[in-house]
């Protein structure tokens, strides 16, 4: 148990720097709906779509890598020394390389020669964030988790001022959006590094940059996988059939709108992606420890019980009570979390905090694949996940819109989850009960959607229907908090 506590009091330190960091950036979702129109805000999605495909490309899985290989304390500098001066020069290439084909991104990321100067932020911002990589995982595997949290916090505090001061004080369009991050990313790089500093005595060695090449490209479509699962689809919104979009939204709504509020709308899963996150920056770090224990096995599948729990109970609230967190006020920005111009997205969200959810066992499940070295079928377990993704929303999107799309992210994460889980059990035997798991998640599922349901009935058959929607999803909550409890049992026996 003590070891458990280890590993939940890392992810409470990391959890508390991503929620400050998450609730600063946040404030942004109001501020920027309230001043910029679906179609703008839909520009600013496609462009940080585009980040997270290329930043797959930019890093080459050398952050797991570093992870792996320097757990050996006295190689670290070596590691440390090796990958760092590598993606110094990958990144410089690929830097150049996108220079060079700026034209013909242009027109995929709805930019024209006039804005193209977003797309030479975006290669800036990719750049930096690249060799803050290595610097951040070092703190991370020597448990600096408070200084890899101010980093964090850091960053997303710059990037808010700027983006207040850019775009109130100097009036600058979108692209403010964009110089704000640069800057900020150039401040937690630079001091990353400083930080990190004295790791820069290893030396130079290609028999290491050899082994981590092999352990970390299967993490390239791996990414690129996981990047479709999670971008592809505001750029297939963006193809929509324009028909399609007034049929299914109403006169006047174009795909161009979609996006911004699907974009909008998605953030909302934040909840859960958060949660996950702050989980998978400690888990890592501690398998990797623990992985020579004689009862790791046992350690792991009480880890995921944990895990699971917690989510259940976060799944449950964001998805009943989602229309009232979107209407909350920010006092200082005089607007909603979300302008009211972009809640006909709000279904979409249950949908993507059980993505989420499935996203985290299967973060779970790796444990035994990084154990023993088993990484190339992350990548073909990730591909499969993304040929879902594809399927599903060239299939749903003409049918049900923006929740044609959070369904097939649904249905990918959920695949990769499920099949990882079976390989793994291969690699490292390790008591999941998913039986257990799946049915605790099926029974919330059921409350969330039958909930729904009867909401709505409620909202619109009393004047104060409204608040009996509100007591009964209190109610729902309280009794999956209570089956969270009760699926536990094992874990506090």
């Amino acid at each position: 148990m003590s070891r458990l506590k280890e590993l939940f009091s890392d992810s409470v330190i990391y959890g508390i720097s991503s929620v400050l960091a998450r609730f600063l950036n946040y404030l942004l979702v109001p501020f920027h709906t309230d001043l910029f129109r679906p179609a703008q805000y839909g520009v600013i999605g496609l462009v940080y779509a585009a980040v997270a495909f290329l930043n797959v490309l930019f890093t080459f899985g050398m952050e797991s890598a570093y992870i792996r290989y320097a757990e050996d304390r006295k190689e670290a500098p070596n590691v440390f020394k090796t990958l760092q001066l590598a993606l110094l020069g990958f990144a410089s290439l690929l830097s150049l390389l996108l220079w060079l084909m700026m034209p013909l991104f242009l027109p995929l990321l709805s930019l024209t020669p006039d804005t193209s100067g977003i797309f030479l932020l975006m290669i800036g911002i990719l750049w930096f964030d690249t060799l803050s990589i290595v610097p951040m995982a070092e703190l991370r595997l020597i448990r600096k988790a408070s200084v890899f949290a101010a980093l964090r916090i850091g960053h997303v505090a710059v990037n808010l001022g700027l983006n207040f001061y850019l775009l109130l004080v100097l009036d600058m369009g979108i692209e403010a959006v964009f110089v704000a991050n640069l800057i900020a990313s150039v401040v937690m790089t630079l001091l990353a590094w400083a930080l990190t500093s004295p790791m820069l005595k290893g030396i130079w060695s290609p028999a290491l940059l050899q082994k981590a090449f092999h352990f970390g490209w299967p993490f390239v479509p791996a990414g690129i996988g996981y990047a479709i699962n999670e971008m592809l689809d505001r750029f297939l919104l963006s193809g929509m059939d324009a028909a399609d979009a007034e049929r299914i939204y109403g006169a006047g709504t174009t795909p161009e709108d979609l996006v911004g509020i699907y974009n909008a709308c998605y953030k909302l899963a934040v909840f859960m992606l958060l949660f996950v996150q702050m989980y998978r920056m400690a888990w890592q770090p501690f398998f990797m420890r623990h992985s020579r224990a004689e009862d790791a096995s046992a350690l792991f599948g009480r880890a995921f019980m944990a895990f699971h729990a917690v989510a259940a109970v976060v799944f449950v609230a964001v998805s009943l009570f989602r229309e009232q967190i979107v209407a909350i006020r920010i006092p200082i920005l005089e607007a909603s979390l979300i302008h009211p111009s972009y809640w006909a997205g709000l279904d979409i969200v249950p949908y993507l905090l059980l993505a989420y959810w499935f996203h985290g066992w299967y973060i779970n499940f790796s444990s035994g694949i990084f154990i023993k070295e088993k990484t190339r079928v992350l990548y073909k377990i990730t591909l499969l996940g993304a040929l879902v993704t594809v399927v599903a929303n060239v299939a749903l999107i003409p049918l049900f819109g923006m929740t044609g799309s959070a369904v097939a992210t649904l249905c990918s994460y959920g695949v990769m989850a499920l099949t990882l889980g079976r390989i793994s059990r291969n690699v490292l035997r390790v008591e999941y009960r998913l039986l257990r798991s799946l049915g605790l998640m099926l029974f919330a599922a059921i409350m969330v959607f039958g909930a729904d349901i009867a909401g709505t009935w409620f909202a619109t058959s009393e004047a104060w229907g409204e608040m009996i929607g509100i007591w009964l999803y209190a109610g729902i909550l309280i009794l999956v908090a209570g089956a969270s409890w009760v699926y536990l049992r094992p874990l506090r026996n």
